[in-house]
């Protein structure tokens, strides 16, 4: 049976953060194991801030707990009036999340029965082993850019084939594409946006948002492909469309994380430049055609200026490049 690093990080820590509540004598030193399993997240940033609000909750807690338990004593009504002004409480401080610990810690007094100087010291110390043994676990995040590379690539070769299928139809009228790669170009880039995000919270001193910046414009691009596909299914094969194909062709080749929108935008320039020159649709499927051309020319327009707009990494540009070359050869 196999189990992943956070696994391996939450059962270590769990044990660990015991093992130091026990070795320093404390009572219900297993509650550590638990905030510890709490603090651990699936990234940095995300851990710091569950700790935080662990920390906060639970503070606060044992402040309710010494003041709600010693007016009006320890029993069952007394546990309902706090969790009454507690929870409310924890939502106003936005602090919701460390409410399994807090009450945790709120039962703790409530089962001693009484509020002295060494039990707020035994939950204070519990608190902040739980948290610290959960932080320390968690400065380790293994690197997933292999992964988002990887993603990176799939991305742009769904891109290519889905331009290869448009002017495949706009050349020929083929009707046989399933648009599969329309399917796996948006489940990619859910995957890709989820990863960047991961990598940017797994940093505190530098913020690195190529990744997600590079997967949104995709996405940006993406709905025009998608917006397009109607317009190009109803084109009936000119010599535009013909043309319009070549073009779409050498696009496809050229999707890569570099930027080279400027040259496909002079050429597109070019290629409305033509349309317009020549003589005006003689019957009504000619102006359809020639109508639905030219909204796509207005729509790769637009996809072109999103790519135009966004500022390539050059490290990360020979990288991909370096990946795509492996990854042709497998």
């Amino acid at each position: 049976m196999f189990f992943g690093y956070r696994t391996f990080k939450t059962a270590v820590g769990a044990g660990l953060a015991i093992f130091i509540a026990q070795w320093l004598e404390l009572e219900f030193f297993t509650a550590a194991g638990i905030i510890t399993v709490l603090c651990i997240r699936a990234t940095k940033k995300g851990s710091l801030e569950k700790a935080w609000k662990l920390l906060l909750a639970s503070v606060t807690g044992l402040l309710f707990a010494m003041v709600i338990f010693e007016l009006f004593g320890y029993h069952p009504l007394s546990l309902t009036v706090l969790l009454l002004l507690f929870i409310p409480t924890l939502l106003k401080i936005k602090a919701i999340d460390g409410i399994v610990t807090s009450i945790v810690i709120l039962l703790h007094i409530y089962t001693i029965g009484t509020v002295t100087w060494e039990l707020f010291l035994n939950e204070l110390s519990l608190i902040l082993i739980g948290i610290t043994v959960g932080l320390v676990m968690n400065l380790y995040m293994p690197s997933i850019d292999h992964q988002i590379y990887d993603d990176q690539i799939e991305l742009e070769y769904q891109f290519q084939r889905i331009l290869q299928e448009y002017s495949r139809y706009l050349r020929d009228h083929l009707d046989d594409w399933d648009g599969k790669e329309i399917t796996k170009a948006s489940a990619l880039i859910e995957e890709g946006k989820a990863k960047a995000m991961r990598t940017i919270d797994n940093h505190f001193l530098r913020h690195d948002d190529y990744f997600y910046n590079y997967f949104a414009m995709r996405e940006k691009q993406f709905i025009i492909l998608e917006r397009i596909l109607p317009f190009i299914s109803g084109v009936t094969p000119t010599d535009e469309s013909k043309k319009l194909a070549s073009f779409l062709d050498r696009l496809s080749a050229a999707v890569n994380p570099g930027n080279t929108a400027q040259q496909f935008m002079n050429e597109l320039d070019d290629l409305n430049e033509q349309f317009r020159s020549h003589e005006l649709p003689k019957t009504h499927d000619e102006f359809v055609t020639r109508a639905g051309l030219f909204y796509i020319i207005h729509e790769l327009e637009q996809y072109l200026e999103i790519k135009q707009n966004f500022l390539p990494d050059d490290q990360r540009t020979k990288m991909i490049k370096f990946k795509k070359k492996a990854y042709r050869r497998k």
